[in-house]
C-alpha cells in the first residue's frame, strides 16, 4: 500500500515533535528538518491541530508542541485520518466497472486495506521515537 504524501509528513512532524524536548519548534523550521516545503507543512500541520495531536502558538515563543493525545495516538488511527476510509479503487468512477456487480476484487482490496490499518493501530506515536530512531531524529533537526 503507498501511502499520501501528506500521511508520510504527518508522522513524521510528530515524530519530531516527540523527540522535541524542551524547545517548540515552528512550522518552518520542521518543514526544513524533514525538507519539505512549508506550504505542505504547514497543511499537514493545520490538519493535525484540527486532530487534536499538537498544539501550535502563534508569535513570540511560539512554536509547536505535541499534545498527550498526539503522543499516544495509534499509528493506525493518524494514517486513517489522513488517508481517509474510501475504497483502494474507485469502482463507481466516470467510467463505472463491468464488473461492479459481480466482483470479488473490491472486498478483497478492502480486506487487505484493513488489515494494514490494523497491523498499525496498537502503534503508538511515543513508540516510533524508542531507540534507535529517537536519537537519529535529535540529529536530524539539531534543534531539538
Amino acid at each position: 500500500m503507498r501511502l499520501l504524501r501528506s500521511t508520510d509528513l504527518a508522522l513524521r512532524v510528530l515524530m519530531r515533535l516527540a523527540v522535541a524536548c524542551d524547545s517548540t519548534p515552528t512550522t518552518r523550521e520542521v518543514a526544513a528538518d524533514m525538507d519539505v516545503p512549508y506550504t505542505h507543512a504547514a497543511k499537514v500541520v493545520a490538519e493535525l491541530q484540527h486532530l487534536g495531536l499538537l498544539a501550535a502558538r502563534r508569535g513570540r515563543g511560539g512554536g509547536l508542541t505535541l499534545t498527550e493525545k498526539g503522543r499516544t495516538a495509534s499509528v493506525g488511527a493518524v494514517v486513517r485520518a489522513f488517508e481517509g476510509d474510501g475504497d483502494v479503487v474507485d469502482c463507481e468512477g466516470a467510467t463505472p466497472c463491468p464488473l461492479n456487480s459481480a466482483c470479488r476484487l473490491r472486498g478483497a482490496l478492502r480486506r487487505a486495506q484493513e488489515a494494514f490499518f490494523a497491523s498499525l493501530d496498537p502503534l503508538t506515536v511515543a513508540e516510533l521515537v524508542t531507540e534507535p530512531t529517537g536519537p537519529l531524529l535529535l540529529g536530524i533537526s539539531g534543534r531539538a
